[in-house]
């Protein structure tokens, strides 16, 4: 037996080292959407900081593809060792309410980093119409229940689900039209095709200034820097209304605890530097920063909170 216990204290002594010595080869960060989005963004600039921080690469990995699962499903399925990461928004959750078929587990297969960043939606309408405040808004689809479209870049993706949100805290009935992507269904906003979207700050932001779109409100708990003048959804009209995407670093569950309050601690120091704060303004983006504790619990709710959108919006899972 005493050449047993040696063996595991051998063991143990040598796995300590290696979280010690973490990380003693280059880092690879998962991101399941293509580049220059903003999770794309969160990720560059940590993976720059953590590489000169670690003194050892960073780098990311784009893996796109059938919404955002593919690159979520590599990932979960990495070795727990801490050199692969996944820095994905919350398409993490959404997946998981909206499809019958998912490769993951959002809670189970992964261990939660830091919450990095959050960005609302803004609620953009067609400025010829008479409509200039949400309360407007709410008073003309009550006026005539689905009379009034809105598009968004699909079912299930955030800008839908902010609507359905909304329409199920307002009382209101407004008709769906899914488009390709957020451009095109912008794009029929301005011409008259329908009337009403949600779209980013970066999108909605130059064609606001330029008067082709009347912003109404934003999605998140509190008015942005990009459009200072517009009132966050739940000051306009609709109290404790808050809608977010975020974004979220994560390593595959069983990622040792060592390893990930290393990455931890350098993430926050990325996430409270000057670059960070000016490469998120222009999405209307701002960086947090949490514990793991508090990342996972934002999770948990997440999910509550869209099945319960799910359900009252009756929208089947595909």
């Amino acid at each position: 037996m005493r050449w047993v216990s040696a063996l595991l204290i051998g063991l143990w002594i040598g796995y300590a080292g290696a979280q010690a010595d973490y990380p003693s080869r280059p880092v690879r960060i998962i991101v399941p959407s293509p580049p220059a989005g903003g999770t794309d963004i969160v990720a560059r600039v940590l993976a720059q900081h953590l590489s000169q921080a670690l003194r050892q690469q960073f780098f990311v990995e784009n893996k796109p593809g059938a919404g955002n699962m593919i690159g979520i499903e590599a990932a979960a399925r990495a070795a727990p060792d801490g050199y692969t990461l996944l820095m994905t928004a919350s398409t993490l959750a959404l997946n998981s309410v909206l499809y019958e078929k998912v490769p993951y587990d959002p809670v189970r297969d992964f261990a939660p980093i830091t919450l990095a960043a959050t960005a609302p939606n803004i609620l953009v309408v067609n400025p010829q119409l008479p409509i200039k405040t949400l309360p407007d808004l709410i008073a003309a689809a009550k006026a005539k229940p689905g009379a009034l479209s809105y598009g968004t870049p699909g079912i299930g993706t955030s800008p839908h689900l902010c609507m359905e949100l909304l329409k199920s805290m307002a009382g209101i009935d407004l008709t769906h039209v899914p488009y390709r992507g957020t451009a095109a269904a912008v794009t029929d906003v301005i011409s008259g095709q329908i009337q009403v979207a949600f779209a980013t700050a970066l999108t909605a932001k130059p064609l606001v200034d330029a008067g082709r779109l009347r912003a109404l409100a934003v999605s998140g708990p509190r008015r942005v820097g990009a459009l200072p003048d517009v009132p966050p959804v739940a000051e306009a009209g609709v109290p404790g209304y808050e809608a977010m995407q975020w974004y979220g670093l994560l390593a595959p569950a069983g990622t040792p605890a060592a390893i990930i309050e290393r990455v931890h601690a350098e993430a926050l120091v990325a996430l409270r530097s000057r670059e960070m704060k000016e490469r998120l303004a222009a999405d209307g983006a701002e960086p947090l920063g949490t514990t793991p504790a508090e990342f996972g619990a934002y999770l948990r709710r997440e999910l509550e909170k869209w099945r319960r959108v799910r359900d009252a919006a009756h929208i089947d899972r595909q």
